[in-house]
């Protein structure tokens, strides 16, 4: 594939979480043409010190005729923008944006003759199946109640990028584990960190995989200039207990490890209590059903293609990742939990 920098690229989701590091990773590559699609009220935190380097394209994932327009002449297109959610009461938005959304993006891309589309995933979109708690790219998709509203969401997405495939668009897919790294202290993975800070007294012995936010975004760049396309990839660098983490986090910011194992009992009675306080708060909830069973369960995720594939990429340890939050976050809690990237590996 041509590996010129001055090819015209278009990013989805930039002013979030692993679109940031993305944006970060493709100036530092030397990419000069560099696109970037953001709603009129997007936060621009995370972008704040790369901003004025950036073709800010004001639009909407459901308006078809912003998304032609921001595709203009454009050759590559990474699609990160997503929501993601475990609260019930956003399971009609995360169905619009990331199924309805990635359908515009795709249809978008078609019309304008995209060269090769990179596309974020999830391993959740893999499906988790009861009989089996081993993932690989392999795995089939089956209905089950391990699969949670945001997991179906991003199958259904997926499945209108394969759609795009069939319909001539070269694309490739990525399907991270737990993406963790800093960023907003009090969204996502990163709110783990919150929790240890705060004491949380409880683990869980589910298992999960966790990779380095920075790795998702080099493994893009690397997939989307590689002639590698109609492939998916699981990205992920190791599969650990959440006391595990939640123990090595603990250790970090000098507080108490969890102590307390959730039971099943504990476990109904924990996500029944916060919904209860959300209610009569009205903020959002930490722990909702579908978090209290995903954190329960065991799965282990295969990264062993996208080692096979790409034998020059190294994951970054989890440990290292952990630490280097950690470092970030205990300097953000002195400042009012101010949003903060880390260093590009």
């Amino acid at each position: 594939m041509n590996h010129s920098k001055n090819k015209q690229i278009l990013v989805t989701g930039g002013t979030g979480f692993l679109g940031s590091y993305l944006l970060r990773y493709l100036l530092r590559e030397g990419y000069t043409q560099v696109r970037a699609l953001r709603r009129s009220n997007s936060r621009m935190d995370l972008v704040a010190d790369i901003a004025d380097q950036i073709a800010w394209v004001e639009g909407d994932l459901l308006d078809i005729f912003a998304l032609e327009k921001a595709m203009q002449n454009v050759q590559q297109l990474y699609h990160c923008a997503a929501i993601v959610s475990f609260d019930p009461r956003d399971r009609n938005q995360m169905r619009q944006v990331n199924v309805e959304g990635t359908a515009n993006v795709v249809n978008a891309a078609l019309h304008a003759g995209i060269a090769k589309m990179v596309h974020v995933s999830s391993v959740a979109a893999i499906g988790r199946r009861k009989n089996t708690d081993i993932v690989t790219e392999q795995s089939r998709w089956e209905r089950s109640n391990y699969n949670s509203e945001y997991a179906i969401s991003k199958y259904l997405s997926e499945n209108e990028v394969w759609r795009g495939m069939v319909e001539g668009l070269p694309v490739a897919v990525v399907n991270p584990s737990i993406i963790i790294g800093s960023g907003r202290w009090h969204e996502g993975p990163q709110q783990l960190f919150r929790l240890v800070w705060n004491n949380f007294p409880f683990y869980t012995t589910g298992v999960s995989g966790f990779v380095d936010v920075r790795d998702v975004a080099r493994f893009m760049i690397q997939l989307m200039e590689s002639n590698i396309t109609n492939e998916r990839y699981i990205l992920n660098t190791e599969n650990l207990r959440f006391q595990t983490v939640m123990n090595e986090i603990a250790a970090h910011l000098q507080r108490k490890p969890p102590r307390i194992r959730v039971t099943p009992l504990i476990q109904q009675i924990a996500w029944r209590v916060e919904w209860l306080r959300t209610l009569l708060s009205g903020r959002r909830p930490l722990i909702t059903r579908e978090v209290a069973n995903h954190a329960t369960r065991s799965f282990y995720y295969q990264n062993g293609k996208s080692l096979t594939d790409f034998p020059n990429f190294e994951y970054t340890p989890i440990q290292q990742t952990i630490a280097e939050t950690c470092s970030q976050f205990r300097q953000a809690a002195e400042a009012d939990f101010n949003t903060t990237t880390l260093p590009l590996l």
